[in-house]
């Protein structure tokens, strides 16, 4: 179908889907049990829906399965008939059940859409409250921004902190059935309850493009350990749509928490309210810091079905989008470390050809390499995820994000932050923070994380280096298919040893990458612009190393720093200094430690720093040429890659606990944060105004605690994996 053009926009169950060649699931392996979307649709769905449902390992040159989304409570209460029947086909009760719960059956279309690529099926007994508690306006506009969503953003509610209760002058749902027909189209299909695939081949347009939803296959190293087999275990993408401005760029949609997948293990394949409230909003904030990061596009809750953590919680649906969601641990699942079996999971062995065919799809599809055909790319793909990967992590240190499980399948082979789990923004400065508090060895900590990210390039590497010491003796030719039948193992020991020659190639560009990138961030915070090789000496990690001595908080140091003249230095040698004095101890106003602080010896190692940074504002003045006032325009430089707005810890759990009281006022509050998220920059909470907090609107006295770094307790506070 021919993507959107213009300004046209579809209900989500008529969004254009792209080419076969841009689909995933035409040019990789399907699970031998879903060989093709008709079988799948047909015969697993109806027939062996339990295939869907339990923990298996795919067959080793497999890439992916099909399966459809199944929020249903976990385990699944399935009551055998009763009395038992005597035949054969007493035993098939379980696949009855839950083909009785699978979105199977075909819907009408809609009649300003008669023609759509995909079709909406549903299910018989399916049926529970939907809340849409979240929809990211920026996310919407970036992605999928031919998305009708219809009157969703009314429904919702004005975004409010303090006004949560207050539904006077809300925007109102419409009266006009096709914006309230969208909408829920948008709930029933991102909530997992209705599903989207092609329609039967039986009355299908001949040009139609087979389509089902899928969870792919994986591996990788946990805390450092081999885990076999991983995949995604409660993810699964849905539906795949060009940019409207950008055939070539396509959009991944997929729902995180929507049911068990043969990769789910012994999990439900569901996801908590608290866990998805801080994915939601922390991609569409990593994105305000042009952190590299998947986005998110809508919350719905489900408030009616329950899932056991440390407590019983309830349901969320997340709804995420990216150009591709494949991983290091992608490859690793086809020539990981060892094989392994165990209850619930394990390794298969190695399998060259597809590893070949992922390659060739990462380097031509999702990278975007532009290789001739025909030429080698195995080296440039590790070499190309080390850079991007190099940038991201450079970002997260520069702006103290810590991820939390750097493992290998949590790493993206585009380079986005994926995978949101025990997060978190630093506070009062510490190197060796551990946002994670199943991380005991504090492997992920803020400082190691540059490391893992190395760590995780050599995991590629390992996996991909039979295949670049083929390439290499070659001459630099491509491995075609079948390269490697009747390999023996001698052959593939001298391959893979020629393929690691690239080893210190790619740790050194990844480190290079991340050192460059973070020392240009680093001199965008501190509004410099000539770089300088001892930038990193004489001004970063003095800088750091003062907070962490003084307990300084991170992100409002930052935004403090902002306000520094140089004249501050100049007026304090010929007056009394008040205004330097005033300046210095703003700075240590944001100590979580003020009341024991040695201020005069503090006050001394910041005078120190600062006439070091004064001398070099003012060397760089003549990069300002054609600036009438160059300390306002640094002032506005900074001021905008120095967030006054952070998703702080105290903050998230504050959002989640008034969404979990309720939903209907906590929502509002949801999307004041996400708006403030998406706008980090701004002067929140009338920033910079001395007036009486009294004076203040309530909604401004609001804003102004959530930029706050909120109460002594809550700093440092550790999230676990649960989610």
């Amino acid at each position: 179908m021919t993507p959107a053009t213009g300004k046209a926009k579809y209900p989500i169950s008529a969004l254009p889907l792209p080419a076969k060649s841009q689909l995933l699931i035409h040019n990789l392996t399907p699970d031998t049990h879903t060989p093709s979307v008709e079988e799948f649709r047909r015969k697993t769905l109806v027939e062996t829906p339990s295939l869907q449902r339990r923990a298996r390992l795919l067959s080793p040159p497999c890439h992916f399965s099909h399966v459809t989304p199944f929020p249903v409570p976990f385990p699944y209460n399935i009551d055998p008939p009763v009395p038992a029947a005597a035949d054969d086909k007493s035993v098939n009760y379980i696949e009855h059940w839950l083909s009785e719960r699978e979105a199977v059956h075909l819907l009408p279309t809609h009649p300003n859409y008669p023609n759509p690529p995909l079709r909406k099926y549903a299910a018989k007994h399916r049926d529970q409250p939907l809340d849409l508690i979240g929809l990211s306006e920026t996310g919407l506009r970036d992605c999928v921004p031919h998305l009708d969503v219809g009157d969703a953003f009314a429904v919702l509610g004005a975004p409010s902190l303090s006004h949560e209760f207050d539904d006077e002058g809300d925007p109102q749902p419409s009266g006009i059935k096709e914006a309230v027909d969208a909408r829920q189209d948008l709930i029933d299909i991102l909530s997992g309850q209705f599903t989207l695939m092609s329609a039967p081949e039986s009355s299908s347009s001949t040009d139609g493009i087979p389509f089902a939803p899928w969870s792919m296959r994986y591996s990788g190293h946990q805390f450092g350990s081999w885990a076999g087999q991983l995949g995604d275990g409660r993810a699964t993408s849905i539906l795949v749509t060009p940019h409207p401005s950008d055939p070539q760029l396509t959009y991944e949609l997929q729902l995180k928490g929507s049911g068990r997948t043969p990769f789910s293990r012994s999990a439900d394949g569901l996801a908590v309210l608290r866990s998805s409230i801080r994915e939601y909003l922390c991609s569409e904030a990593m994105e305000a810091l042009h952190i590299p990061t998947t986005r998110s596009l809508a919350l719905i809750s489900l408030p009616a079905l329950p899932v056991e953590r440390e407590r019983t919680e309830t349901a969320c649906v997340l709804t995420r989008m990216a150009p591709s969601f494949l991983r290091i641990g992608n490859f690793e699942a086809f020539n990981g470390p060892t094989n392994m079996f165990f209850f619930g999971g394990g390794q298969q062995k190695p399998d060259y050809e597809g590893l070949r065919i992922l390659g060739e799809w990462v380097a031509g599809n999702v990278l975007k390499l532009g290789i001739e055909p025909g030429k080698a790319w195995g080296s440039q793909l590790v070499l190309d995820v080390a850079r991007r990967n190099a940038k991201m992590v450079a970002a997260w240190q520069a702006y103290g994000f810590m991820h939390g499980v750097i493992n290998t399948d949590n790493v993206s082979v585009l380079g986005l932050t994926i995978d949101y789990g025990p997060y978190a923004f630093m506070d009062v400065f510490d190197s060796y923070h551990i946002c994670n508090h199943t991380d005991e060895s504090g492997r992920y900590a803020y400082k190691y994380q540059p490391n893992m990210i190395v760590y995780a390039i050599r995991a590629l590497l390992n996996a991909l280096a039979p295949l670049i010491g083929a390439e290499a003796e070659s001459g630099g030719k491509a491995v075609t298919a079948g390269w490697a039948e009747n390999l023996t193992q001698e052959k593939l020991e001298q391959w893979k040893e020629k393929g690691l020659e690239l080893k210190d190639e790619a740790e050194r560009i990844t480190q290079q990458t991340a050192a460059d990138e973070y020392g240009r961030l680093m001199r965008k915070r501190l509004g410099l612009r000539r770089q300088v090789s001892t930038d990193e000496s004489q001004f970063f990690s003095p800088l750091l190393n003062l907070m962490e001595q003084q307990k300084l908080d991170f992100h409002s140091t930052f935004r403090t720093l902002c306000y520094f003249k140089p004249s501050l230095l100049d007026d304090s040698k010929s007056t009394s200094g008040d205004a330097l004095q005033t300046f210095i101890s703003r700075l240590l106003s944001r100590s979580s430690d003020a009341d024991t602080l040695d201020h005069a010896k503090a006050t001394g190692e910041w005078l120190e720093w600062l006439e070091r940074y004064a001398k070099r504002i003012q060397d760089e003045r003549e990069e300002w040429a054609g600036v009438a006032d160059v300390d306002a325009e640094r002032e506005k430089e900074m001021k905008a890659a120095n967030p006054r707005f952070v998703l702080r810890q105290w903050l998230l759990e504050e959002v989640i606990s008034r969404v979990e009281r309720d939903s209907e006022s906590g929502k509002r509050v949801l999307a004041k944060v996400m708006h403030m998220a998406c706008n980090p920059y701004e002067p929140w909470g009338a920033e910079e105004d001395d007036r009486p907090d009294s004076e203040f609107s309530k909604e401004e006295q609001e804003e102004r605690r959530f930029c706050t770094l909120g109460e002594r307790k809550m700093l440092g506070f550790q999230c676990s994996c649960s989610s």
